[in-house]
């Protein structure tokens, strides 16, 4: 590749100038005197050699880019789009130009200037909804090549979030697509104006998208710089003002009918966001001041919680299970993520774990601890919450001994969650034991 000489690809260039031109006026005539098939293979072998030529050949890639060849490819893959055939030729020729763009775009800024230049919107536009899964694929790849914090924010441009929009889409259609992933998780989600212009527009489906990657993203990459940490934070804000507005939408999963209701499930992945951030120990102790955020939880359980004992649904309490089902129903263990989230947003916190007790929330989280089948992992998240409210906190302590006392507490819970009511000096302790073996 070193040794590649310019005038290879002077000659290459040329061919597809020559080519392309025969291909458009050939078109405008429908073909007649065109040999469209060995054009196409021609196209696709010139393609095949300059893609193979650049490969970690910084050289090579220079001298592509000031020849033209990149500006030419990008008229040509145009060109050949607009012939709308589905011959495999056809298609061969676009998933090898797009590789040729992926290549000579690859570490080398110029480059990628260029192609933006030359393929933005339009281009990325007419690959990122083709039929073929190949070149969609290799429109991602040289769209994340070419993406940078400059490059993302274009995207705001109403015009041009139909791109964001389209690379959602191929990730939630074609789940094996690296590309689209990398797209939003490394480029989209470092722009909070973006993910909000973005999730204006799309479908409640589409937002069900967009928020698993956001929860993927908090989960498995550290937030290093500040700067990271600040564009979550402002997540974070955006979240949880969207839960606390849409938190009632979940209460339409009390019908049969609205068990698939796309609203009801956007807020329940509001609510999984919510979780995993605050897990997060950079953005736990911002979502921790972030007004009315605790509120909303507790408003949220004890009207799920309502609304399972007004009627049998998914959030009624049961216990038929045998061991062998599962249940698919998308709001199963909805309650046990409010009490995470409950007492996540209380560990360590004093001013939390107080409203919480004004709240009336203390004696809503023990009435939710018992084990159930739609929520079976509230047990042990109600022990870390009643742990979080407890923790230095003699008030809160008082109040579940109080209610053990009269029978408002069950005894059974509590020493399940591995704690005990001891009374000195005339005060009732809580305190934590061991289980027996």
């Amino acid at each position: 590749r070193e040794m590649a000489k310019e005038t290879v690809f002077r000659d290459l260039l040329e061919i597809l100038r020559s080519t392309s031109s025969e291909v458009e006026q050939g078109y405008k005539d429908s073909c007649e005197l065109v040999d469209l098939d060995t054009c196409l293979l021609l196209i696709a072998e010139c393609f095949r050699c300059l893609r193979n030529a650049c490969v970690e050949c910084a050289k090579n890639q220079h001298v592509m880019r000031n020849l033209g060849l990149i500006s030419t490819s990008v008229h040509l893959m145009k060109l050949l789009h607009g012939i709308q055939i589905k011959e495999e030729l056809l298609l061969t020729a676009l998933r090898c130009s797009l590789q040729f763009l992926g290549n000579v775009a690859a570490g080398n800024g110029d480059s990628q200037n260029s192609i933006w230049k030359c393929a933005f919107p339009d281009l990325f536009l007419t690959c990122l909804t083709y039929s073929d899964k190949k070149i969609v694929a290799y429109c991602c790849m040289v769209l994340f090549t070419c993406l940078n914090s400059e490059k993302v924010r274009e995207l705001l441009d109403p015009g041009n979030l139909t791109v964001a929009r389209h690379v959602l889409k191929v990730y939630k259609e074609q789940l094996e697509s690296e590309w689209s992933f990398l797209i939003v998780t490394d480029h989209l989600l470092k722009c909070q104006e973006l993910v909000e212009a973005l999730y204006a527009k799309l479908s409640n489906q589409e937002r069900v998208t967009l928020l698993e990657l956001m929860m993927v993203t908090v989960h498995e990459k550290n937030l290093h710089t500040s700067e990271e940490m600040n564009v979550f934070m402002r997540h974070a804000d955006f979240v949880a003002g969207c839960f606390q507005e849409k938190y009632e939408a979940v209460l339409k999963l009390t019908s049969a009918a609205d068990a698939a209701d796309e609203e009801a499930l956007v807020t329940i992945r509001l609510l999984d966001v919510l979780c995993e951030m605050t897990s997060n120990n950079g953005l736990l102790e911002y979502l921790q001041a972030l007004p009315g955020l605790l509120e909303t939880a507790i408003d949220t359980l004890r009207l799920t919680h309502l609304a399972g004992k007004q009627t049998v649904n998914i959030f009624t309490a049961t216990h038929a299970m045998t061991g062998q089902e599962e249940i698919l129903h998308p709001a199963v263990d909805f309650k046990s993520h409010l009490v995470r989230l409950i007492g996540n947003l209380c560990y360590k916190n004093k001013e939390n774990q107080d409203k919480v007790y004004e709240l009336d929330g203390i004696p809503l989280i023990l009435d939710n601890c018992s084990n159930d089948d739609n929520n079976p992992f509230v047990n042990p998240w109600a022990v870390y919450a009643i742990r979080n409210l407890t923790e230095q906190n003699e008030r809160n302590q008082e109040l579940i001994a109080q209610m053990e006392e009269k029978g408002l507490a069950d005894n059974s819970a509590l020493e399940s969650m591995g704690l005990d009511i001891e009374k000195q000096d005339d005060k009732l302790i809580l305190r934590s034991v061991r289980k027996k073996p």
